[in-house]
């Protein structure tokens, strides 16, 4: 009977030590769900990605999670960026992503990422292992940490620098689902690199661009005669200065469609006269100048000034808390994601 329970006993205690070992690893399956799973013995977590050109029969590799987000955030911010700005955009990458998968079915995500030899090739292999460690960092350094709002992660898109101001997400989207998202002063922006670009196009090449929505409010005889310069008129702006409303002829149309459509940095612009018709040459060669300010869409967080706003010293909960505004962070997810 003794011998019975010195074996039970010392079954009892490598069970609990296993449990110890393995709690980690069982957390950050917990944590994270089915969709990120443990590969090795060294616990390293790997996600998968949807990939268009990828080996794998379905389209799908799997990729390290710490590799995954480091890959993201040096496609979006500068190695020079400071440390505590790295740390904020890592957390709503992470929040991004918790999103997508939440939402997913099959627990895939589609996000583009720049591989480690990519970001080697293009830093160069001196400066790659300082850099790369700087993202590693910030994904590291804020765990599992992620931003909520009422109990469901919160949405957030972040932009390379804002026309002064964050736009609000009621005013552009028409929604009061996400309040968080406000306006916000940012005059540091003014400063950013390309801050302010001017771009020119014929008439003739807007009409082109422009043509699902111009086709379906001009007829033919507008349609042939084109565009001049009394043709464009900004109707409205929101409260941060982007265009809301626009007039192209006879048709009104967004700030957004008219960016999307000429591939414009901002939303945010205005228009000016610029060189006549040449002779003979009808309106296939007039121009109209377009003066853009910003980056972006600026909705969320400007990453030009959150870096700024770390360089004066501020944490990445306070530049979080600037730009997101009544969010939380947490680092567990809701119950109903576990398990």
């Amino acid at each position: 009977m003794k011998r019975y329970w010195i074996e039970q006993r010392f079954k009892s205690v490598a069970a609990f030590l296993i449990i110890i070992i393995l709690l980690p690893y069982i957390i950050s399956v917990f944590a994270n769900g089915v969709n990120i799973t443990a590969e090795d013995e060294g616990g390293s977590l790997f996600i998968k990605v949807r990939v268009p050109d990828s080996e794998e029969a379905d389209g799908i590799a799997e990729v390290n999670w710490t590799e995954y987000l480091a890959g993201i955030l040096a496609g979006e911010m500068s190695g020079d960026s400071e440390p505590e700005a790295l740390k904020a955009q890592a957390v709503l990458i992470r929040t991004q992503l918790y999103r997508e998968l939440d939402q997913s079915e099959d627990k895939v995500v589609t996000e583009s990422w720049l591989t480690r030899e990519e970001l080697e090739k293009q830093l160069g292999k001196e400066r790659f292992e300082t850099v790369y460690k700087k993202y590693t960092d910030a994904v590291e350094q804020t765990d599992d940490t992620v931003l909520f709002y009422n109990d469901t992660y919160a949405w957030t898109p972040f932009h390379q620098s804002s026309a002064g101001k964050t736009r609000s997400a009621a005013e552009v989207m028409g929604t009061e689902e996400y309040p968080y998202i406000a306006v916000r002063e940012c005059p540091l922006d003014k400063e950013a690199d390309d801050e302010i670009q001017v771009f020119t196009f014929t008439y003739r090449q807007i009409q082109e661009l422009c043509r699902d929505f111009l086709v379906a409010a001009a007829d033919g005889e507008q349609a042939e005669k084109g565009y001049a310069f009394a043709d464009f008129e900004i109707l409205s702006n929101d409260s941060a200065g982007y265009v809301k409303e626009l007039r192209i002829g006879e048709t009104v149309c967004t700030g957004d469609q008219f960016r999307e459509a000429l591939s414009l940095p901002s939303g945010a612009f205005s228009f000016s006269e610029g060189d006549a018709a040449r002779e003979g040459e009808a309106q296939d060669t007039a121009q109209i100048k377009i003066t853009t300010t910003g980056k972006g869409h600026g909705l969320g967080m400007s990453l030009w000034t959150a870096d700024q706003m770390a360089k004066e010293g501020k944490t990445c909960e306070e530049i979080l808390s600037f730009f997101f505004e009544g969010t939380q962070l947490r680092t567990d997810m809701p119950e109903t994601d576990r398990l």
